[in-house]
């Protein structure tokens, strides 16, 4: 006599109760290490060590995207040796464009060239002549990349792709989705500041996500503008009040505007994007400290997916918040 379907069902239903009730009482496993020149930290509960798979994450997305790397997908893209992309870079690419034409190119993954001309790349603290900038000013626009079944083009071939400022919140977003395949539902990725949360802490809260009150004097902070408690989202913060230099009095960020080619002297000082994914929240961070609080506002009411925290100096001197953040 054939068993009824019924039996493989509750066969099936027990299974899956073991084994969420397996997941549920596994510890908590906390990963160090550093990637992209950077730190990273990852907490997860399983029952399961997943560090092999964690880190073969992370090195996919370092040979892709890595501009230190010679032998990187990207490197290769820009020396000319190459035209094809692979997944992590046909993924990221085209977004990476759409949020340049949505922030008006306050975002341009072409910026390189001008980076490094001020020291804040591959070289030494200097100081560019307008000359130098303006010759600079045209191999950077983002309009003069496409990228079509895999196959990137450039109008011309000495215009470099540095997808620095989101490639960090992709592989923080490339981790969290490792997690999610070997079925993890409480983790905490965190790699340079930048952050995905899922589930619960190991208190059984939402996770505690401090941003730090910037300081005047580029020193350390020490205390926290606002702590969040978050949960099923990324967050990634940019800020300019550690990184500069000065010269004849002016100070001068650490983030070039690359509509311009200079340093910007914006009123924001910290800019913390909360969104769905790590590389949204990581380039429109990077984006809303070029292009200012007014702009920034403008384009959170276009994108309301995204929510944000942001420190801002006033004419005055005064430093202020604004958010949308609940």
């Amino acid at each position: 006599m054939k068993p009824h379907w019924w039996v493989f069902l509750l066969l099936l239903i027990g299974g899956t109760v073991f084994v969420a009730l397996q997941q549920r009482h596994a510890p908590y496993q906390h990963l160090q290490g550093k990637i992209f020149g950077t730190s990273f930290n990852i907490t997860y509960q399983s029952a399961d060590n997943l560090e092999t798979d964690i880190l073969a994450a992370l090195d996919g997305v370092d040979r892709s995207l890595s501009m230190f790397n010679p032998q990187s997908t990207l490197s290769q893209i820009n020396n000319s040796a190459t035209t094809a992309a692979d997944s992590h870079l046909a993924y990221l690419l085209p977004r990476a464009l759409e949020i340049s034409q949505n922030t008006d190119g306050a975002f341009d993954p072409t910026i390189g060239p001008l980076v490094n001309a001020w020291g804040f790349g591959f070289k030494h603290e200097q100081w560019p002549t307008e000359t130098a900038i303006d010759s600079l000013r045209e191999l950077v626009d983002y309009k003069k990349i496409t990228i079509h079944d895999r196959t990137i083009r450039k109008d011309d071939p000495r215009i470099t792709i540095d997808l620095s400022a989101i490639a960090k919140g992709y592989g923080t977003d490339i981790v969290a989705r490792t997690l999610q395949k070997a079925k993890v539902e409480n983790y905490m990725v965190e790699i340079g500041g930048e952050v995905v949360v899922s589930g619960l802490n190991e208190k059984g809260e939402s996770w505690r996500i401090g941003i730090e009150k910037p300081t005047q004097d580029g020193k350390e902070a020490h205390e926290y503008a606002r702590i969040l408690q978050l949960t099923d989202c990324a967050l990634a913060t940019s800020g300019n009040y550690r990184n500069y230099f000065e010269r004849d009095g002016v100070t001068y960020a650490h983030t070039i505007d690359p509509r311009t080619g200079h340093p910007v002297q914006r009123d924001i000082i910290s800019a913390t994007i909360v969104a769905p994914h790590c590389y949204e929240a990581d380039a429109y961070a990077t984006a809303f400290m070029v292009c200012g609080l007014q702009k920034a506002e403008q384009i959170l009411k276009e994108q309301p997916q995204l929510r944000a925290h942001l420190i801002y100096i006033t004419p005055e001197g005064e430093m202020k918040s604004w958010s949308n953040i609940d």
